[in-house]
Formats: C-alpha cells, sequence, structure tokens
C-alpha cells in the first residue's frame, strides 16, 4: 500500500502545480493583451516620424547635419539588452542571448533592462555601465531616462555606436529577437514590422530649416526608438510566458491522468491480490 500512498502524493503535488501554472496562465495572458495593445499602437507613431527623417534623407541629405547623424570609424559599441526579470517564459531570453553573442561585439560595453540577461553578462565578466528598471504597463519617461543616458555617452564621444537588443512581436507564438542600429541614427527608407524602421519617402517643406527640425525631432526619434523596443519586448515576454504556462498546464493535466490511470491499476492488483489470498485460505479451510 506504499506504492499507492506515494502515487497519491504524486497527483496531489502535480495538481498543485497545475493550479500555479494555470493562475500564471490568465495573469499573464491579461497583462499579454494590454502590452499587445501598447505595442501595436506605439508602431503607428513611430511610423509618421520615421517617415519625416526619411523625407530629409531623400530630399535634403546632403544638408542635414546633427551630432546623432554623425558615423564614426570606431568600434567601440554600447548595446543596450532588453530582457526579463522573470522566468518561466520559454526560450525567449536563450534566443535573445544567442542573437546578442552572434550581432554584436565580443568588447561591447551594456546598459541592461531586465534581470535575467544582466545576470548573465555579470557572470561572463561585461562591462554593465548601467541597468535600468522599467514598470509594467511601460511609461515613456521610464524610456526617456534610458535614451538620454545612451545619447549622452555617444555625443560625449565615449562610443562609435550604440545598439538595441530586444525581441521584437509578432503574434502571440512568435517572437523574433533583434538587433537594431540606435546611434548614429540611420534615416530610414524602408518599411519594417517593428515599427522601429519604417516610412515612404515624400518631398518635403522644412522650415525654419532642416537642421532645427533635426535638432527638434532627432531626440524625441531616439527616445521612441527606445521606447517602442520596450514595448515590443515586454509584448513578446507576456506572450510567451503565457503559451508557456498554458504548455505546462495541459502537461501537468496529461500526467495527472497517466498517475490515476497508474494509480487504478496498482489498487485493483492490490484488491485481486486479497481476494485471492482470501479465496486461498477458504479452500485451505474446506
Amino acid at each position: 500500500m506504499a506504492n499507492l500512498r506515494d502515487i497519491r502524493r504524486r497527483i496531489k503535488s502535480v495538481k498543485n502545480t497545475a493550479q500555479i501554472t494555470r493562475a500564471m496562465q490568465l495573469v499573464a495572458a491579461a497583462k499579454m493583451k494590454k502590452a499587445q495593445d501598447q505595442a501595436m499602437a506605439g508602431r503607428d507613431y513611430s511610423s509618421q516620424l520615421n517617415a519625416v527623417l526619411s523625407d530629409i534623407s531623400a530630399n535634403f541629405n546632403d544638408e542635414a547635419s546633427h551630432p546623432l547623424l554623425e558615423a564614426r570609424e570606431g568600434n567601440r559599441e554600447l548595446v543596450l539588452v532588453i530582457s526579463t526579470d522573470k522566468g518561466l517564459c520559454g526560450p525567449l531570453n536563450t534566443n535573445l542571448a544567442k542573437k546578442l553573442r552572434a550581432e554584436t561585439s565580443a568588447t561591447a560595453d551594456y546598459v541592461t533592462v531586465g534581470r535575467k540577461l544582466r545576470v548573465m553578462l555579470e557572470k561572463l565578466g561585461k562591462k554593465i555601465l548601467a541597468d535600468f528598471t522599467v514598470k509594467d504597463p511601460v511609461p515613456f519617461p521610464d524610456a526617456r531616462a534610458i535614451a538620454a543616458f545612451l545619447t549622452k555617452q555617444f555625443t560625449e564621444g565615449k562610443y562609435d555606436k550604440v545598439s538595441i537588443v530586444f525581441t521584437r512581436f509578432v503574434n502571440t507564438l512568435t517572437q523574433v529577437p533583434e538587433v537594431k542600429q540606435l546611434l548614429p541614427v540611420l534615416p530610414p527608407t524602408q518599411s519594417d514590422d517593428s515599427g522601429l524602421i519604417d516610412g515612404d519617402s515624400k518631398d518635403s517643406l522644412f522650415e525654419p530649416s532642416v537642421d532645427e527640425v533635426l535638432a527638434s525631432i532627432l531626440p524625441l526619434y531616439v527616445n521612441f526608438q527606445v521606447y517602442q523596443a520596450l514595448l515590443e519586448s515586454r509584448a513578446t515576454e507576456h506572450s510567451a510566458r503565457m503559451v508557456a504556462m498554458k504548455a505546462a498546464t495541459d502537461n501537468a493535466k496529461k500526467f495527472i491522468k497517466e498517475l490515476t490511470l497508474e494509480y487504478n491499476k496498482v489498487r485493483q492488483a492490490a484488491i485481486t491480490s486479497e481476494l485471492l489470498e482470501i479465496t486461498t485460505a477458504m479452500k485451505a479451510m474446506e
């Protein structure tokens, strides 16, 4: 009967786990909807900013000048890495780490958002200049503070290139890790589903001058690039966690069915064994 007790304990344990994963699935699903809506809404505004920069690039490329457009020949790179604070979201952070190692400089320095990849970078001995905490849902002032720090590092000449490593939201089941160059700003020339590079060239007239327009729009553009990357990352986090917790819940239910079947078999075998013992004893008494 000890075996039956062990199986009952395992069934109870798996049921408790299934309740936890089910609750986490529901919480993630509620957050996922808000995060997805926020990410999709941000793409429209980003597209308009990109369209203006595309116009300037197409029509006033020779006249346009700004410190954030300054291309440099060095290879000093600063990377903003946006990961998750918590786990239980499938291979999201693992895939992002692979993309980070494959497409950024081995000597790069880092600014991090999210604990998971920050811990990984610390273990690898990488230099982390700053670590930022972003609320949920993502507020624009949080993104502006990060963008201001990155811009300062670039304009002071400490780095020749600033990149963002994040996960782009495609749909609930699909998330794509990406590396985007933030600084120097590359005026967008083609469409991108992420909303980070989008816009079609148009003939436009800028007053009072292209430089003054750039002085106003480029900081906003950088701020919103960071903001949109944060929105995309947050939407992918909640989507991946909801899918992972649903899979865990389904697996737990399947495991419970298998354990219940095993329990019934063992119980039936025990009953049969007892009946045989009784029958044998009765025959022996005849």
